[in-house]
């Protein structure tokens, strides 16, 4: 085996170097029996990522204009109770927050069900300890979608 074969194994990391030796992952969501793409599809890093500053734009706006009377200091704090409560409401009612409704995107459990107000109450917490948030598998599910037995699909 020539190095440069070993450090390019390296740097691409585990997955293209099974890839190269013959392992077919898939496509994201496939596992789920959900579509490789369009509605129904699971939603992209970069829809979840823009939905969730446009939700903890909305929180920190909230909380600045009618809860921290106008104290930055405070609204920061504020915000974090708002984000929680607007994501608690919004899962455990539609299936979105005001961000997933934009990105177009929903929280729905993997057998194509609504989210129970305990799931999307439990979700929410493990979202604000952020580390089951950032945590996920080859379909991009967080340990807090997993934990819930949720996926977030595209609308």
């Amino acid at each position: 085996m020539d190095n440069r074969e070993v450090i390019g194994s390296w740097l691409s990391g585990p997955r293209a170097a099974a890839e190269q030796m013959g392992v077919e992952f898939g496509y994201r969501g496939q596992r789920l029996g959900l579509p490789e793409n369009g509605p129904g599809s699971i939603a992209s890093v970069g829809r979840r990522i823009a939905a969730l500053f446009i939700d903890w734009f909305l929180s920190v706006l909230i909380a600045y204009g009618l809860l921290a009377h106008r104290h930055v200091h405070l609204a920061s704090n504020w915000a974090l109770l708002v984000f929680g409560a607007v994501s608690v409401i919004g899962l455990g009612l539609v299936g979105a927050t005001p961000g997933k409704l934009i990105m177009r995107t929903r929280v729905v459990q993997v057998d194509g069900k609504r989210l129970t107000l305990l799931g999307a109450l439990l979700r929410t917490v493990l979202v604000l300890l952020v580390v089951p948030a950032v945590v996920f598998d080859r379909d991009t599910r967080g340990l807090h979608d997993k934990a819930v037995k949720t996926v977030q699909i595209r609308v």
